[in-house]
């Protein structure tokens, strides 16, 4: 079984930064897909970020350029970096970690408001 905690969210200004993280315990498969997603009201869940064991990554065209995905494989930490926040970055970010099954985090709500 594996369990996601994810932290770092919080209240910003427009503009600022925040940092997620993502830690993985339990039986981790090696090869595996970390992604973040998040779900603002009345929205849907969508892919904000995703890394593969292997380093490669991809972005949701909306956050391009201003957040970073990473991981630390010794401490089975998945990171998100978002620089630049927008008030439509507003929402609950889950971590999901992929490898012989899906598994989600509980979330941390990231609200961006002046």
């Amino acid at each position: 079984q594996v369990q996601l905690v994810e932290s770092g969210g919080g209240l910003v200004q427009p503009g600022e930064s925040l940092r997620l993280s993502c830690a993985a315990s339990g039986s981790i498969f090696r090869a595996n897909v970390t992604g973040w997603y998040r779900q603002a009201p009345g929205k849907r869940r969508e892919l904000v970020a995703a890394i593969t064991s292997g380093g490669n990554t991809n972005y949701a065209d909306s956050v391009k350029g201003r957040f970073t995905i990473s991981r630390d494989n010794a401490k089975n930490t998945v990171y998100l970096q978002m620089n630049s926040l927008k008030p439509e970055d507003t929402a609950v970010y889950y971590c999901k970690l992929t490898a012989t099954r899906d598994y989600w985090g509980k979330g941390t709500l990231v609200t961006v408001s002046s």
